[in-house]
């Protein structure tokens, strides 16, 4: 064979390799920044998620892929500073949630590409220009909050009908809170309710903002935001003593609240996975458009409805994908 047509061969044969072989090979196995909004605990399995899928693409950990994990525990500026350090670290993306921290993460590493597996209104939040064509280095998943805050409460009052007035709680630190608030607020009114916001900024102030509306609302709503994820449970415990049937956004956070309805948090974090996948092998985020959920989990908790001598209608419980006995 001769020289040319042999360097022929092999240059086509090293073109065709898999790109995480290739990587591998030349000693430059890229790294994701996987950066938990809450707390590492709580994100783990969203976490485990996304490592197991993106193995299933060819990314294989310590073989093809590195990750650098680290978590912001609902604070927002510590977010900026994770992104700072997976920017001195050079990481290839960066993968989180929520669109406060989103907005932090851009703003410290505008150049590198990243990835929301969850985010409650990217285009309201301003990280990127639209969903088809989001420009920039953001792209992902918008869960669409907004557009489900009504569907929340309805079920609510499924389980109460006596509902009239809706606390609704939010972290008054994160303006990306405000968006789902006015949806939430815009749907009690057109159902007819009343509402309320007891405001609070850390989270040893929980009970203390919640505590007051014992005997004074009907129910509580509760706004998705890092802090709140990361104090779930506190949440969960002040609103049960005040009497206080609560509806979430996400399964994950439902412990002893009532109802929760939205998006799988995994599926999302799997779904995320290829985003990332085409990322490593040279799409441009500006260039991937942001996707949506495609599959939703309703959950009830029946221990916290006779806790609170309430009666769950059998047709809601029928159309319930997880019901906690």
């Amino acid at each position: 064979m001769k020289r040319r047509e042999f360097m022929t061969l092999l240059g086509g044969a090293a073109a065709s390799w898999p790109l995480a072989v290739r990587a591998e090979q030349l000693g430059k196995i890229p790294t994701i920044g996987l950066l938990s909004s809450s707390t590492a605990a709580i994100e783990r399995p969203r976490r485990g998620a996304f490592i197991q899928r993106l193995a299933e693409l060819g990314w294989v950990e310590g073989r093809s892929v590195t990750f650098e994990v680290r978590a912001a525990e609902g604070v927002i500026e510590r977010a900026g500073e994770i992104a700072a350090e997976f920017a001195q670290l050079k990481v290839g993306a960066i993968v989180l949630s929520g669109d406060a921290q989103g907005l932090a993460v851009k703003q410290a590493a505008p150049d590198i590409p990243i990835v929301l597996a969850s985010a409650g209104d990217p285009v309201g939040a301003g990280l990127v220009a639209s969903l088809a064509r989001p420009g920039g280095n953001v792209t992902g998943f918008s869960v669409q909050l907004t557009d489900t805050a009504g569907k929340r409460i309805e079920l609510l009052r499924e389980i109460v009908p006596n509902l009239r007035r809706l606390a609704i709680l939010g972290n008054s630190s994160n303006p990306a809170v405000g968006l789902e608030f006015g949806a939430a607020q815009a749907a009690a009114r057109t159902l007819g309710l009343d509402t309320v916001r007891p405001e609070f900024g850390r989270a040893e102030d929980i009970p203390s903002a919640i505590e007051p509306f014992k005997g004074n609302a009907d129910g509580l709503y509760v706004c998705v935001d890092p802090l709140m994820i990361a104090n779930r449970a506190r949440i969960n415990a002040a609103a049960l003593a005040a009497k206080l049937p609560v509806v979430h956004s996400y399964r994950d956070n439902l412990g002893e609240g009532l109802i929760s309805y939205g998006p799988d948090l995994l599926d999302l974090y799997r779904r995320a996975a290829g985003l990332v996948d085409k990322i490593l092998r040279g799409t441009r985020p500006a260039d991937i458009p942001v996707e949506q959920p495609t599959k939703f989990e309703l959950a009830i908790n029946l221990k916290t409805a006779k806790a609170l001598g309430l009666t769950v209608p059998s047709t809601l419980l029928a159309r319930a994908d997880e019901v906690i006995e």
